[in-house]
């Protein structure tokens, strides 16, 4: 909507305003040399890199200067209302135009072509001396405009090599991590089997404990390396397949992750104790999914909690929502660090001397499955006195046939 302008002004006060001191006579030249014309929205009057030869003096509407920073993208500039002016270098020198400038209503402009405005300055040495005067302005307006530009590019800049940095740091990490925990199941399984293989183990006492022992050892290790590749896929595959939600008993599916998890847990000599209400109702969900969210959920509280100690998960329901909380007596995570725990491929790698394996992954997966439902997930923390992951998840049915839309 064009703003409100104050009654009708005359074309040559307005020349008397933009150049002040320029006698009114040889205003009145400058006027009965150019032309008056309108123009609807959206016309371009000034085509940036075009060599052009028009003046203007905006009476009524309003227009918007924008220069291209892209092949398909533009910077709005500034926009010009009544009693502005633009183009006034098309009649010093032969430039390209530094900006393109489009009506954005319709609009009323004095034109002022090269021609002509050369033929009144060989018989007006005051208008010379008002335009040199005006446009020796509109150049130091122009040159702080250009500086505040390159200073906001500049910032553009520092904060994009800043995230590349970033996620050039994250890639090395990645890798390193992916080749550690690739290698170190690999490797342990590899010598397993090949004891097998080579009958290293035959002949032994126990040969047949020391047999399963080692076939175990050489499955545990497998696995490791399969939910490693999974999750990786999963991540993948979460932007391009969407989830039919099912109504989801939540005491079933998390006694079946603790079950999964059975195994870490006697490994790290840790228990997991489920406290869920008999009442707890259903909730809209994807099993596959949820399953990995909570296992990931789980499985880093169990990672993380100290030997001999307790993982609790407790779930109940607010109104409309039902909430999981995973607490374990691990040693906390740094102030510094909990801002980055959803974070791709962040991880801590040592706590307390004590150094914890994986690639970053499962708190990142897990945060991207309760948004797609819906829910919501935050973690509290306090060094020394554990961790606690609570999970909320709505129990409405907005309609349980179809897809759930991506966010």
């Amino acid at each position: 909507m064009d703003h409100p302008e104050a009654g009708p002004v005359l074309p040559i006060e307005i020349i008397l305003r933009i150049f002040p001191g320029l006698p009114q006579p040889e205003a009145q030249a400058l006027l009965e040399n150019s032309e008056i014309c309108e123009y609807p929205p959206g016309t371009i009057l000034c085509h940036e890199d075009a060599y052009e030869t028009i003046f203007y003096i905006i009476l009524n509407g309003r227009v918007q200067v924008s220069k291209r920073i892209a092949a398909d993208q533009e910077r709005r500039l500034k926009v010009l209302e009544r009693g502005d002016f633009f183009g006034e270098m098309a009649l010093i020198h032969r430039a390209p135009r530094a900006a393109t400038v489009r009506t954005l209503v319709p609009t009323r402009v004095i034109e002022v072509r090269k021609v002509d405005f050369d033929r009144l300055l060989s018989s007006s040495a005051s208008v010379a001396r008002a335009m040199v005067q005006e446009v020796s302005r509109r150049l130091r307006e122009n040159d702080e405009m250009a500086i505040e530009d390159l200073r906001l590019k500049a910032g553009e800049l520092a904060s994009a090599y800043q995230r590349l940095a970033e996620q050039e740091y994250a890639r090395r990490e990645f890798l390193s991590a992916i080749a550690h925990e690739l290698r170190t199941p690999l490797t342990a399984a590899s010598g397993f089997l090949y004891m097998v293989q080579t009958g290293i183990l035959e002949g032994q006492s126990f040969e047949g404990e020391m047999m399963q022992a080692a076939l175990r050892s050489a499955s545990r290790n497998l696995n490791r390396i399969i939910t490693l590749v999974n999750d990786i896929l999963f991540v993948q595959e979460m932007d391009l397949i969407l989830p039919r939600f099912e109504p989801i008993d939540l005491s079933l599916l998390l006694n079946n992750v603790k079950e999964m998890l059975k195994h870490p847990a006697i490994d790290n000599q840790v228990t997991v104790k489920i406290r869920i209400p008999a009442s707890l109702p259903k909730i809209p969900g994807d099993a596959r999914s949820l399953e990995r969210a909570f296992t990931a959920i789980l499985d880093n509280a169990i990672k993380f909690n100290q030997p001999g100690s307790t993982v609790r998960v407790r779930a109940g329901n607010e109104g409309e929502m039902v909430w999981v909380e995973v607490a374990d007596q691990g040693p906390g995570i740094p102030e510094q660090a909990l801002p980055h725990v959803f974070d791709r491929f962040f991880r801590v790698d040592e706590l307390e001397g004590r150094y914890f394996r994986g690639v970053g992954l499962g708190l990142s997966i897990a945060r991207q499955v309760i948004e797609q439902h819906d829910g919501a997930i935050a973690v509290s923390s306090q060094v020394g006195q554990g961790t606690s992951v609570r999970v909320e998840l709505p129990t409405r049915f907005p309609n349980a046939d179809l897809p759930k839309k991506q966010q």
